[in-house]
């Protein structure tokens, strides 16, 4: 018997599918949950971004983490004005997407440790890395310790939202 079906073109498919809904999830959740901070001359943005950006992590991978927050957060920049921090979001985002799920995948332990684990090194990866874009783009070393705050606040409400909700997911996505 001649079939089309592929188990390996189902798989492929399912990655497809998962990826381009995180890429939009984190895409819709980065610009319509938002606050705009008044407090900085640059500006800056609150969002719940991360938080599709860190359930696809923790649940599906490295990878897929990588992309939804590489391609859904560097979408956002380049369609909303915030054009010039798109390749510097590309690379920062799509870092905290991989290692934090390299970090669930990887790392033994309690997974409510790891995953808070994984949720504090994609801080640091985002902290570290604004600043130094900001450097970049400002061309100062002082102004940027100001975004470091919202920064903060941004992913560490997305991790309290996150976190306790991943072993739950994770039972309905068929894993762990």
């Amino acid at each position: 018997m001649n079939t089309t079906y592929s188990p390996t073109a189902s798989t492929k498919t399912r990655a497809l599918v998962i990826n381009a809904l995180f890429i939009a999830l984190t895409l819709v959740a980065t610009m319509f949950i938002n606050v705009k901070l008044p407090i900085m001359s640059n500006g800056g943005l609150i969002h719940l971004g991360n938080v599709p950006l860190f359930i696809a992590a923790l649940v599906y991978g490295k990878k897929t983490g990588a992309i939804a927050g590489a391609f859904g957060m560097g979408l956002f920049d380049l369609i909303s004005g915030w054009g010039a921090w798109a390749p510097f979001t590309f690379i920062i985002v799509g870092a905290m997407g991989f290692v934090a799920g390299l970090i669930a995948e990887k790392v033994p332990g309690k997974r409510v440790l790891v995953y808070s684990l994984a949720v504090v090194v994609a801080l640091i990866i985002k902290i570290v890395g604004y600043y130094f874009a900001e450097v970049i783009l400002y061309g100062n070393w002082i102004q940027p310790v100001g975004s470091i705050p919202g920064n903060f606040l941004q992913v560490t409400l997305a991790g309290i939202i996150v976190v306790p909700l991943i072993g739950r997911l994770q039972k309905q996505a068929g894993q762990k």
